[in-house]
């Protein structure tokens, strides 16, 4: 608390200190004394503003010059991890958080990356022996006129996949629209023959690297993965409309582990144990075929030569597409792709803001920094809205605030290349500092990419995200809160849920089992992973006006505001009970008329939410006591229910993980067994329940009843965690 002296020097020349005035002089002196007295004790005994004070002054410092002048700064050329540039953006962070009075360290790792060398791609009319002319495509990304970032444009990498396998391939062309299992399931059922062909496939629905993954599995010899117009252009294309260009291509990863590839499970510190890349390649975690990304130009020549039957209606294009067939053939496809994998030194960037009170107990933010180009929407609008947030907390600090609890920041490196390269490498690291400490981890990639909010949790923190937006004015309304626009958009379902190993909240939740957050403004945008996500696309259609990310920085900074400060977690274990009791039904209506009963874990879910009940009560109670009897009394217990929120999240992990995912150790959330992009509720019970309809025996639907009483002795456990007493 800082005590402001008053002034005395001015009293000397008011007429109470005259002593040429009327009266005792005496009598005036000890009336000045007094009062004096009286104004230094109100001084000093004032009350420091509330953290609820300080939290509305923190939403009033949102500055979107502040976040377009930073987002300017970190896209001025592609920065790939790895690269130069990249560790020149993690110096211009690291200098930021300094200079917002959070002194920043790196974190740095020597990983496995993977780099273009070779890239070809020829299409034939048709199959050899045929003299017909190839038509070799240029695989470049067009310079659209009046660039300002002609020259750091030129820069920029090759669109390529990272991990992609080195080699040559060639053969007839084959449609097989998403690349999804049931999409080739589909082919064979229409009689088409994809061994030895080379796939042609669309962006969308699965992550790139199962495309791939699945074409090899049906005996593909590459695959080609184009940006379908009808997906990405949308009626006008950059730099007149916000849609992908002709040329442009969505470069990305097709690695299907989860960090340094070369250090499965542990660090990968100075000097330790690594893989051999022999022993990488033989992982299953890499592709087994070569394969490219095109663009909708190249993609639709490619469509053009191809003949057979005519594709399903779904699996059409746009307005102005030729007809998609099948194949394959006639069109004759020669890949090749040589590419450099090689260890290289990632830098992640971190700081924090020492909690007054508890400075062993952690509410981190993160954000990752690499792109593979420009990055201004991912992720580096994601990177401006972090440290206009520090800024912000750093003016509060000025102002007298300190967290109850620690704040970290962290911007990670590598996390383009394995889906998270740089946090699960620190994760690893930190694993059991934040198994005992962790608060919550609050991810933003993509601040701002269009209108429109969303967000997905673990189900404890659903309800503090909903509070955060209803004081956070809409950026496209300003006569309303984000929370208004929000429950009235088309979404079906208002918070989605973190199974999915997109971004770096995997780590936290799937590994380690911290609570989580990811927020974010625009879904999807056309421009993704392209040349084209620069600043000026920002400018003109991302985010306008930069009062996206600064609505971002104000959501996000305001939940950890919340974390960090309230005296008593903000947790709502009922919301989850509710949400794992749904999750439940669906998977029984799966394994209808099967020999499973899924009782064991509804008797569970049931115990969870009398848990759940039990806390809340108690914290209710401890609310009022503390607030009768005084601040500091049963600090101990305030601590000890908060410690039962904060490991109940903990409990639903398993030791052993999902079967043959063994790093995914959360039986509540995990990624789908043929999508990493996607999110499942009780993966282990999932994957149990597609094999047994696929191989339908008796021992594969009684590991799917193994599976759900696996479920089950997890949520048990979280209700021991929340009753905090033993049995």
């Amino acid at each position: 608390m800082e005590t402001r002296m008053m002034d005395t020097s001015s009293l000397e020349k008011t007429p109470l200190l005259d002593r040429t005035a009327t009266g005792a002089p005496s009598a005036r002196l000890l009336i000045a004394g007094v009062l004096l007295f009286i104004l230094l004790l109100l001084g000093l005994t004032a009350s420091p503003p509330s953290k609820a004070t300080y939290h509305s002054l923190f939403l009033s410092l949102g500055d979107n010059a502040t976040a377009a002048r930073h987002l300017f700064a970190l896209t001025r050329s592609p920065h790939v991890a790895g690269t130069p540039a990249n560790a020149d953006a993690a110096s211009y962070v690291r200098s930021a958080l300094s200079a917002a009075s959070c002194p920043a360290h790196v974190a740095s790792y020597d990983v496995l990356l993977s780099y273009p060398v070779l890239r070809s791609l020829a299409l034939s009319p048709s199959p050899p022996p045929s003299s017909a002319p190839a038509t070799a495509f240029h695989l470049v990304q067009e310079i659209y006129p009046g660039v300002p970032y002609a020259d750091a444009a030129a820069e920029a990498l090759p669109a390529f996949h990272a991990y992609a396998r080195s080699g040559s391939a060639a053969g007839p062309a084959v449609y097989a629209n998403y690349g999804r299992v049931e999409d080739f399931a589909n082919l064979r059922a229409m009689g088409v023959n994809v061994t030895g062909a080379v796939v042609l496939a669309r962006y969308g629905k699965i992550y790139r690297g199962e495309i791939v993954r699945n074409a090899a599995a049906v005996g593909a010899a590459a695959a080609v993965v184009y940006t379908d117009s009808k997906d990405y252009s949308g009626d006008r294309w950059f730099p007149d409309g916000p849609g992908m260009p002709p040329s442009g291509v969505q470069a990305g990863s097709t690695y299907r582990g989860i960090g340094d590839p070369t250090t499965p499970g542990w660090p990968s510190s100075a000097g330790c144990e690594r893989l051999s890349a022999a022993e990488v390649a033989t992982s299953g975690m890499t592709p087994g075929i070569p394969s490219l990304p095109v663009s909708a130009r190249d993609g639709e020549a490619i469509q053009r030569s191809i003949g057979g039957q005519a594709a399903p209606h779904d699996w059409q294009g746009g307005e102005g597409a030729p007809v998609y067939r099948l194949g394959p053939g006639p069109g004759f496809l020669n890949l090749t792709y040589i590419g450099n994998e090689t260890l290289a030194t990632i830098e992640n960037v971190c700081a924090m803001i020492e909690g007054e009170d508890e400075p062993d107990r952690y509410v981190i933010l993160g954000n990752h920094r690499d792109a593979w180009t420009f990055g201004a929407v991912d992720p580096n609008s994601g990177t401006a809205a972090l440290l206009e947030i520090a800024q912000r907390l750093g003016k509060l600090r000025k102002r007298g605030w300190r967290p109850r609890r620690t704040i970290v920041f962290c911007n990670w490196d590598a996390e383009e290349y394995g889906l998270v390269i740089g946090s699960t490498e620190w994760v690893e690291e930190n694993k059991e500092m934040l198994a005992s400490r962790a608060i919550a981890y609050l991810n933003v990639d993509c601040a701002a990419g269009g209108p429109g909010f969303h967000a997905s949790t673990t189900p404890q923190l659903d309800e503090i995200i909903k509070q955060a937006t209803k004081k956070v004015q809409d950026p496209d309304n300003f006569s309303q809160m984000v929370y208004d626009s929000w429950v009235n958009s088309n979404d079906s379902k208002l918070i989605g849920r973190l199974g999915g190993r997109g971004t770096d909240f995997a780590a936290f939740v799937q590994h380690v089992g911290v609570p989580s957050i990811d927020m974010f403004f625009g879904g999807g945008y056309p421009v993704y992973h392209s040349l084209y996500d620069d600043f000026v696309w920002m400018q003109k259609f991302g985010d306008p006006l930069f009062h996206r990310q600064v609505a971002v920085a104000s959501i996000w900074g305001l939940v950890a505001l919340r974390l960090a400060d309230d005296e008593f977690l903000p947790f709502n274990y009922i919301s989850y009970a509710l949400e794992l009791q749904g999750s439940t039904k669906t998977l029984e209506d799966r394994a209808l008329g099967m020999p499973v009963t899924f009782t064991p874990l509804y008797r569970s879910i049931e115990e969870l939410e009398k848990a759940a009940t039990n806390i809340d009560k108690e914290k209710k109670a401890l609310e009022l006591e503390v607030g009768l009897v005084g601040r500091r009394k049963d600090l101990l217990k305030v601590r000890e229910l908060n410690d039962r929120l904060m490991m109940a999240e903990r409990a639903f992990t398993d030791r052993e993980g999902l079967f043959h995912r063994e790093w995914y150790k959360h039986l509540i959330y995990g990624p789908s067994l043929h999508d990493d992009y996607g999110s499942n509720s009780f993966p282990g019970i999932d994957d149990a329940i597609e094999k047994a309809k696929s191989l339908n025996t008796s021992d594969s639907w009684r590991f799917v009843q193994h599976e759900v009483w696996r479920a089950a002795r997890v949520v048990t456990q979280a209700s021991l965690v929340l009753h905090g007493k033993f049995t």
